[in-house]
């Protein structure tokens, strides 16, 4: 059985054995064969091909790519090994003198593979580019089209290519091989003609792989531009439809210390009118991100990172980002935001945002348009600042909220800005066991017209929050409303407490003010014409209810009557509180809330001097008595 299987297995391998030699003597000739004709035609090539020719190819493709005339001063230097090859140097390439003769720029070095059997045939074709230092100058239009091509095979191509059925088409005469081009050490100028500004890319390295104009194209740049080190990747299916600002798939990804962002989807980059996809954006530091792009907004120290995810998409005129994930600082949301754009009207940016927990003031500081530093003058001037061109009408919540020393919860929350002025509501917050109401407004000239504050909070525990903050001396300690009244002429930020003027009022129920012993305050009345406050503080002052009223104008505080009535005796007090140094300049008194029990607690006046929270009390005697003797 096993010796007759062998006998099969012999005789399949017996041909195979006998024609296998007979193919490798001729693979083995047909290398040899063409391992000769390689050598001899790099041994030949330098004795048949002329180096004027090669070089009158290359200046040929260059103008026939650009539409420009290509001039070559240096001399051209070949090589043929290991691969044919022509290094050409001092290029410069500008539009024909009889079309105005306008430079696009001009190549240190521009090396570049060619055919050796085109060449021995009598034509030139290039591909794989190298090109050392260029120096390059471009326009972007009113149209925004870069308009870098003059009338080269390029620009006909992108002319000329069409969309079918979600591909790009274009005709077989207008396409062309393009290979591999690769750039160091460029510097290219955008001058955009629609903004008046001119962007300088400095320290240019480029490699971009594009085999065909019908292909797609896949390009990493990386550039330097004020001092900050930039990198593109940039591909796209449609490259001929994105050059002529037409819709085309792309996928674009920017990558710096700054900034980082990636989209994916349908653009152009000409307009936003049908723009599609998805979006990602990161910002570690945002005020470096403002100094290094020569902007400023007052008070943004305090926003320190931003990133957004969020699928992007055109929506009549303007964009919607739907599924928005948004975070500022360590402050995370959802929702949906809409920027709208039409003509004659300013952009307003709209929409809906859900925290779980947010800081305000970053919040705020991201809406505190207003004109960078050293700008002024063109406010003066009548240059429209950005309140005035850029209106917003922003909802958001937010499970907590932290705004300055305050902790909110269940925020509802709205941020408008329309005709130079911005509006900021809390419509409703839980606050210290109450609710808490806000509304902050800043007036014209982007906010360096003032602004005014409106605060309103019902049955909050001013006990829990005064201990939170920490706050020290005799304060009263209940639950209360207060409502209170402030305004600036001066621009928020630059605003300081002499420039506050305002009102407060403020009432509660039943609670205690520790630190304050009415019956030690009459006994030191009674020895002493003068006394720390410290020296009655053996108890607390407790009351059934409290009403307070202030006016605030030139850093303090002018009190109208305010009435602590007790059980047994009632504090009044009025005067005026310096807050910036704590000074106290009080008159009060101290009398029997019940008016039968006059002749038991006699009405002692006094004044309150000094700085708080120790201030001096000094007692007032009355006309005729002594306040023993009353």
């Amino acid at each position: 059985m096993s010796t007759s299987r062998h006998r099969r297995w012999r005789r399949k391998i017996g041909p195979v054995s006998r024609w296998l030699p007979a193919f490798a003597r001729l693979s083995t000739v047909f290398l040899l064969i063409a391992l000769a004709l390689f050598v001899a035609l790099r041994v030949a090539a330098p004795y048949l091909i002329s180096t004027g020719f090669v070089r009158s190819g290359i200046e040929d493709a260059l103008s026939k790519w650009t539409g420009y005339h290509a001039e070559i001063k240096g001399s051209p230097v070949l090589e043929f090994w290991p691969t044919p090859r022509i290094t050409l140097n001092q290029i410069t390439i500008r539009q024909p003198r009889e079309s105005g003769d306008k430079l696009l720029g001009s190549i240190e070095s521009l090396s570049a593979d060619f055919s050796l059997i085109d060449a021995l045939r009598g034509r030139t074709s290039f591909h794989e580019f190298h090109l050392v230092r260029p120096n390059l100058a471009l326009t972007r239009d009113e149209k925004g089209l870069i308009d870098w091509s003059y009338a080269g095979l390029l620009a006909r191509a992108i002319g000329g290519v069409r969309y079918e059925n979600g591909a790009e088409v274009l005709d077989p005469d207008l396409d062309a091989e393009i290979g591999a081009v690769t750039v160091e050490d460029g510097t290219l100028v955008v001058t955009d003609i629609k903004s008046a500004k001119a962007y300088h890319f400095d320290s240019v390295t480029a490699d971009i792989a594009w085999p065909r104009l019908s292909g797609a194209i896949s390009a990493v740049i990386i550039a330097r531009i004020n001092g900050e080190d930039l990198k593109v990747d940039f591909a796209s299916r449609q490259p001929l439809l994105a050059f002529a600002g037409r819709n085309a798939e792309t996928r674009t990804s920017l990558t710096s210390n700054l900034l980082t962002a990636h989209f994916q989807g349908i653009a152009s980059i000409a307009s936003l009118s049908a723009l599609s996809g998805n979006i990602t954006a990161s910002i570690p530091d945002v005020p470096a991100l403002l100094t290094w792009s020569g902007r400023s907004i007052p008070g943004i120290a305090t926003l320190k990172s931003a990133s957004l995810e969020s699928d992007i998409m055109s929506s009549g005129n303007g964009l919607r980002f739907n599924n928005l994930s948004l975070s500022l600082n360590e402050a995370s949301a959802t929702g949906v935001m809409d920027l709208f754009t039409q003509p004659g009207k300013r952009p307003k940016i709209g929409g809906t945002l859900a925290f779980d927990q947010m800081n305000l003031k970053p919040f705020l500081d991201a809406f505190a348009l207003r004109l960078a530093a050293g700008e002024a003058e063109e406010i003066s001037a009548g240059i429209s600042g950005p309140l005035r061109v850029l209106d917003v009408d922003v909802r958001v919540s937010a499970r907590r909220a932290q705004m300055g020393l305050f902790e909110l919860s269940d925020v509802g929350a709205s941020m408008i800005v329309a005709g130079g002025e911005a509006k900021f509501d809390i419509g409703d917050s839980q606050f210290e066991g109450g609710e808490m109401t806000a509304h902050l407004e800043a007036t014209q000239r982007d906010f360096d017209g003032g602004g005014k504050l409106q605060l309103s909070i019902r049955n909050a525990d001013f006990a829990a929050l005064a201990e939170r903050l920490q706050l020290k001396g005799p304060l009263p300690l209940a639950t209360g409303s207060l409502d209170l009244d402030l305004q600036s002429p001066k621009a928020i930020w630059t605003t300081g407490l002499p420039d506050v003027t305002g009102r407060l009022h403020f009432w509660t129920g039943e609670g205690t003010i520790p630190g304050i012993d009415a019956a030690a305050l009459r006994t030191q009345a009674a020895e002493k014409p003068f006394f720390p406050l410290s020296a009655a503080a053996g108890g607390a002052f407790a009351f059934n209810q409290l009403n307070l009223q202030a006016d605030f104008a030139n850093g303090s505080a002018e009190m109208h009557d305010a009435r602590i009535a007790g059980a047994t005796q009632t504090l009044t007090l009025s005067g005026v509180i310096t807050y910036q140094s704590n000074g106290l300049a009080l008159s009060a008194s101290l009398d029997a809330t019940d008016p039968a029990k006059a002749a038991e607690l006699p009405l002692l006046p006094f004044f309150i001097g000094g700085s708080w929270p120790n201030p001096v009390i000094s007692p007032v005697p009355l006309f005729g008595n002594t306040p023993q003797a009353q």
